[in-house]
């Protein structure tokens, strides 16, 4: 497999990073110097400040696109009708509508695209889906989940808070990590409130996102996207009726990732309670990208699709419309 990259900040290189044998044969991003810095790491790699290069590049079969989110959709377009296979960061767009001409192009070009919701590979995360599936928790009943950093000096002048670039703040961001976990365990959400709101940064995009969602059998996710959290924190709980799993953590400034699965007793009282942690080193880019090769292999839709960008593109909409955000 020979890939070309679009957009070579910090997630263009950490994808660079782990490829699991595939070849960087060509990438690009608008700074020029930073894609040649980039390139200069894979021996016969090219560079371009031109994106268009990439897609046009024979050798290249699948893109990998790390832009700004109001790019996404254009390259990815063009990648699929090049008949090219796509790994597009997430959100994926900044609106659901601007997905459906990637989705009709890629079907019409027999591609595949897998969209970045990499928090579904951490080691925590496959835990918990396994004790999910194989009945665990029994009947699921809630999801309540917190997720949010501190920012940074000069945060409020980052292409993020630039609203068309980004397409919002911080529930466009890091709340749709939130939102597409939460759907991967209970379904489609057909039921949205919430509130977006900027409380402290200095910027016309919002800095906390609040979201009360539910699925047509009333199971409920609760969840908070924030930066102005100060303290770095990951915090995510299933609820299930014969147990709860609560997994903390992403490693680095998130602290060591855990999962701990608390199972209801016949007499209930203090639960059985088992722990695991994962303090070696972050492998979910490694996993999701290998996960994709098989995809392609196989030619088996990839589980993190657009379908599924283009649902938690609606519940962030519905939620910015109802913020007037």
């Amino acid at each position: 497999m020979k890939v070309g990259i679009v957009g070579c900040g910090l997630i263009g290189c950490k994808r660079a990073k782990t490829l699991n044998g595939a070849e960087l044969v060509i990438c690009a991003d608008s700074n020029g110097l930073r894609a040649k810095s980039l390139a200069n790491q894979h021996v016969g790699c090219l560079s371009s400040d031109n994106w268009q290069e990439v897609i046009n590049h024979p050798e290249v079969s699948m893109v990998i696109i790390a832009t700004h989110h109001a790019l996404l959709p254009e390259v990815s377009f063009a990648a699929v009708n090049a008949k090219k296979h796509v790994l597009v960061e997430k959100p994926g767009a900044c609106h659901a509508a601007d997905l459906e001409p990637v989705i009709k192009a890629a079907k019409i070009n027999n591609v595949l695209v897998h969209v970045g919701f990499n928090h579904r590979y951490h080691r925590s995360f496959r835990k918990a889906k396994s004790l999910v599936d194989e009945g665990a928790l029994g009947e699921l009943m809630f999801i309540r989940a917190r997720y949010g950093h501190g920012g940074r000096i000069g945060y409020d002048k980052e292409w993020r808070a630039v609203k068309e670039l980004s397409g919002g703040g911080e529930l466009i961001d890091q709340g749709m990590h939130l939102i597409d976990l939460a759907r991967w365990f209970l379904g489609d959400f057909i039921n949205v409130d919430g509130f977006a709101h900027t409380y402290f940064w200095d910027m016309p995009v919002d800095d906390n996102g609040f979201m009360l969602l539910r699925t047509k059998n009333d199971q409920t996710a609760f969840l908070h996207a924030s930066s102005s959290e100060w303290k770095n924190l990951f915090s995510f709980e299933i609820y299930g009726k014969h147990g709860k799993i609560a997994l903390d953590g992403l490693g680095g400034s998130y602290g060591v990732e855990r999962i701990t699965f608390y199972k209801m007793l016949p007499e209930m009282g203090p639960p059985e309670t088992t722990s695991w942690e994962y303090p070696m080193g972050d492998n979910s880019w490694e996993v999701e990208f290998q996960e994709f090769l098989e995809d392609i292999k196989l030619h088996r839709q990839p589980s993190a699709n657009l379908k599924d960008a283009q649902a938690a593109l609606s519940i962030v909409e519905t939620i910015y419309k109802e913020s007037n955000k």
